[in-house]
């Protein structure tokens, strides 16, 4: 299926100005966690952290509660629509952003970073409501592959960007930058985005509905398998994230070079998404995903066998990093339309249910990845082809054993 789905009212947005500010919001979280990795050891020496571990839970606290925070937006976005929540969610992640830059001890930092993060929430489950208000199928898929290859420029170039920051005006400065990109996504929106949201879609807030239909979004087993699939994979990749100063920058030596490997690696994603693109709705999400997933356990196979031949070497690790990456470009927008297909009528609810267990199962992994560091490559390697395997298993779970299927009819919808 590849439908656009008409509107209650046309929108005055262009499908390529839609993608541009959907992946300008979206891109602020990663800014959020990418930009400040190269001042992570500036930042613990100022605030006093303890250990070199210690210092990734700056990230890990921000994912965390990012996760926990996408339970509540998308039942708000139901009920009032799409506009209000994302700028009440615009508002609130600016006025963290300036708390940070203000702060003056480890401890108000990561509790700051938590808020920050639990704001940042509707900024990844809205806009998932925006697309799925407007398209189904194939043609959701394509589109949110483009929103992800603009929104992926953001890791491959926020290092470096914080890092221009450190170096002229100090870390506090990377977190003032971030409000006012803030405000200038939220004037954009204010400005040029309508209300998405169809009138007959609007929900009370009614717990009991609300829990029902969160239930129904999750428990689905067509989408299960995606949603738990896509957490165990993204969380392999926030452990990259947790550990990718010590790992690339320390056991690698790459040193000062860290922003420019860190966005090499990265710079995959960009390609893949585009390449997804354009070939999703000529061979089906699924048959694009499934074969990613199989070859993403291959190359993560290859790793931990490198991890051992050659540990240490950068030029092992490094195009092995990026094919892992660039394949994830074929697996996370094909994962999350498959998964959201169904649901239609209570697309914020199952936005806001299945963000949550991607984004907070992904923060667990990756904070348990990330901890495991020892010095060595081999915990990550490890990581990547366990969680690649039992995304495999789940996705068989979802597709009830059988792969590279091709769905031609109607999506049953499931809403309250």
């Amino acid at each position: 299926m590849a439908t656009r789905i008409a509107p209650h009212e046309m929108p005055m947005i262009g499908r390529r100005e839609l993608v541009c500010l959907i992946a300008l919001m979206m891109s602020l979280s990663a800014m959020a966690i990418d930009g400040m990795l190269p001042a992570l050891d500036e930042m613990a020496r100022e605030l006093g952290a303890a250990n070199g571990n210690q210092r990734q839970l700056v990230v890990a606290v921000f994912l965390l509660a990012n996760g926990v925070g996408t339970l509540f937006p998308g039942s708000l976005a139901d009920r009032y629509g799409r506009r209000p929540v994302l700028l009440g969610t615009l508002a609130a992640f600016a006025a963290c952003s300036i708390a940070v830059a203000l702060v003056h001890s480890f401890e108000a930092l990561l509790v700051i970073r938590a808020l920050q993060g639990f704001s940042a929430a509707g900024l990844m489950v809205v806009p998932y409501a925006i697309i799925r208000d407007q398209f189904e199928g194939d043609a959701m898929a394509r589109l949110m592959s483009l929103v992800g290859a603009v929104f992926i420029v953001v890791p491959v170039v926020a290092p470096s960007i914080g890092q221009g920051v450190l170096l002229i005006a100090g870390w506090r400065w990377i977190f003032l930058s971030l409000a006012g990109v803030s405000a200038i996504g939220a004037l954009w929106l204010w400005l040029r985005l309508p209300e998405t949201l169809h009138p007959e879609y609007r929900h009370e807030i009614n717990v009991p509905i609300i829990l029902r239909n969160m239930g129904a979004a999750f428990f689905n087993r067509a989408a299960v398998g995606y949603v738990l699939g896509t957490s165990l994979l993204i969380g392999a990749v926030f452990g990259y994230v947790n550990s990718a100063q010590q790992l690339i920058g320390e056991h690698f030596g790459a040193g000062t070079w860290f922003p420019v490997v860190f966005g090499a690696t990265a710079a995959m994603m960009v390609l893949s998404n585009i390449v997804n693109s354009r070939i999703v709705e000529t061979f089906g999400a699924r048959r694009v995903s499934h074969a990613g997933v199989l070859l993403f356990m291959l190359v993560s196979m290859v790793q931990v066998w490198a991890s051992y031949a050659h540990p240490g070497e950068l030029a092992w690790f490094l195009p092995l990093m990026a094919a892992n990456l660039g394949l994830l470009g074929f697996l996370g927008a094909n994962f999350g339309s498959i998964a959201m297909q169904p649901f239609a009528h209570i697309a914020g609810a199952a936005s806001s249910i299945q963000s949550f267990f991607r984004m907070f199962g992904a923060a667990v992994v990756g904070l348990v990845i990330g901890q495991a560091y020892d010095g060595t490559a081999r915990p990550f390697a490890f990581a990547l082809l366990i969680c690649s395997v039992l995304a495999l298993a789940l996705v068989l779970f979802s597709e009830k054993g059988r792969l590279f299927r091709r769905l031609n009819g109607p999506v049953r919808q499931e809403a309250e």
